[in-house]
């Protein structure tokens, strides 16, 4: 089968790997759609911290943002997810530590991520073999689009849930990427006044075409108070903003990470009374995803601008905009096609 392959630092090649086989316990899915992120662009540039501690090496085929149909099944694994639209959880605790005891797997110290972590190989190929126990079934309405945004969606559900906006709270997330416009549509499906602040005009103005009313400029934000604000960043200087601009008793949301140090002043945190959450995974939020883009309470596919197949993977890392894209963030992968990208 094919699969996009990173070798070293900007090095990529398409290549014709051994057909999946299920082991026990294991399935083999049929990818529909990937989508590209934040951090297969780091593996690209060589910049993610889990090359540098061992957690990972070139080659590597990553992609952990998937939808697709499962084909066959191993040993031990019900014979019913047959033919089944699927997506999987990125994070596979070691299913026996006191973490994953305790629910946490997606903190598990020696958990494998697909696609990013352990040796375990990502869905940009035509076919990826997962634990069945990683499994989340999608229903036949929920197209391959939605299903390969539940993984970023569920990410961005918790830092919503974290944020605990209640009705006619006003909430402010920082960084309109991918996560941060999510977060700000579940947030808005909640009920809460939302506020968004990016740099470029570009990212604002599509975040207007959402429907989201309350975009700024950063240096323009109003003089308001807010009750959650969430950063969505890569901004290593907006964390400290963060805890400037949130209203003494409300919650902050970290879930964007920096390519450096970022600093806050624990006395503000303490003097105001404030919640610090910090948020990793999509894991405990994937079902939740699931049924709000199935009861159409949130609909996040105006954010794909463009599917593009495999051998466009690597120009999209490297940073092209795929010709004919349309304005939003996130770019997707059909592995079933060849050829030129499709709006």
């Amino acid at each position: 089968m094919r699969a996009f392959v990173l070798t070293a630092p900007g090095a990529y090649a398409v290549e014709e790997v051994p057909v999946p086989v299920a082991g026990p316990g294991e399935v083999v899915v049929d990818v529909e759609r990937v989508g590209v992120c934040g951090t297969d662009v780091e593996f690209f540039t060589g910049e993610m911290a889990y090359l540098h501690q061992g957690h990972c090496a070139y080659p590597m085929r990553p992609g952990h943002e998937w939808a697709g149909r499962v084909s066959a099944v191993g040993a031990g694994v019900d014979p019913g997810w047959t033919g089944r639209r699927v997506m999987g959880d990125t994070m596979l605790g070691c299913g026996t530590c006191r973490r994953c005891l305790r629910g946490h797997q997606h903190v598990c110290e020696q958990r494998q991520e697909v696609g990013i972590r352990g040796a375990r190989a990502g869905a940009l190929a035509e076919q990826l073999t997962v634990p069945a126990s990683s499994l989340h079934a999608l229903p036949e309405a929920l197209d391959p689009v939605l299903g390969a945004l539940v993984e970023p969606g569920g990410n961005a559900l918790r830092a919503a849930r974290a944020a605990a906006a209640r009705p006619g709270d006003r909430a402010l997330v920082l960084g309109p990427g991918t996560i941060g416009l999510l977060t700000a549509m579940f947030l808005r499906a909640a009920g809460a006044e939302v506020h968004l602040m990016g740099c470029t005009e570009s990212s604002l103005a599509f975040a207007r075409e959402l429907g989201l009313e309350h975009v700024w400029a950063e240096g323009a934000l109003p003089d308001l108070p807010f009750d959650a604000v969430v950063d969505a960043s890569n901004a290593a200087h907006l964390p400290e903003l963060a805890l400037e601009l949130i209203e003494p008793g409300g919650r902050l949301v970290y879930i964007g990470l920096a390519g450096g140090r970022s600093g806050i002043d624990t006395r503000s945190l303490v003097l105001k009374d404030v919640t610090a959450v910090g948020i990793l995974s999509a894991s405990p939020a994937l079902d939740a995803t699931v049924r709000a883009y199935s009861s159409g309470a949130v609909d996040p596919r105006p954010l794909v601008a463009a599917t593009v197949s495999l051998d466009e993977v690597g120009p999209v890392l490297s940073g092209e905009r795929p010709r004919g894209a349309g304005p939003g963030p996130k770019i997707h992968v059909d592995p079933t096609t060849r050829g030129s990208a499709q709006a």
